[in-house]
């Protein structure tokens, strides 16, 4: 359910190519940065999102998603399930088509009321995995 194919599918290929991604830093070690390599090899524009508001990948950060001056599509959730609500309904408020909730990150409410909104959700499932799984680009 939280993982549905045609989902995950229609938001890697048919939502838009601008991510912004929540909790991406330069620090290399972290699971979001080389994730969001990944979709920017996939011809995604990956937009960094972090207190810091540090330039990753040569995309310059914002510290949240209200500050992001454009058109957001998808919004990459590297936060924990704690966090990782008040982001999704943050995504809904500007606008975003989908959210993506990495993997290890669960908020069933968050799910509902973002499903409510009418934006397209996928939950506990990471980008860099089901790209090539799915075999979509």
């Amino acid at each position: 359910m939280y993982g549905d194919p045609a989902t995950v599918r229609r938001i890697l290929t048919g939502l838009g190519d601008t991510w912004a991604v929540v909790g991406l830093s330069t620090n290399e070690r972290r699971a979001a940065y080389g994730v969001a390599e990944v979709l920017q090899r996939h011809g995604k524009r990956v937009v960094p999102v972090h207190p810091k508001a540090e330039t990753v990948h040569g995309e310059k950060g914002y510290a949240s998603l209200a500050e992001i001056p454009f058109d957001v599509d998808v919004v990459d959730v590297f936060v924990n399930s704690e966090l990782a609500g008040a982001v999704a309904d943050e995504a809904v408020a500007i606008g975003a088509k989908a959210v993506w909730f990495q993997l290890g990150v669960v908020d069933e409410a968050a799910y509902e009321r973002t499903r409510a909104a009418g934006l397209d959700m996928v939950m506990d499932r990471c980008p860099a995995i089901e790209i090539p799984r799915l075999g979509v680009a």
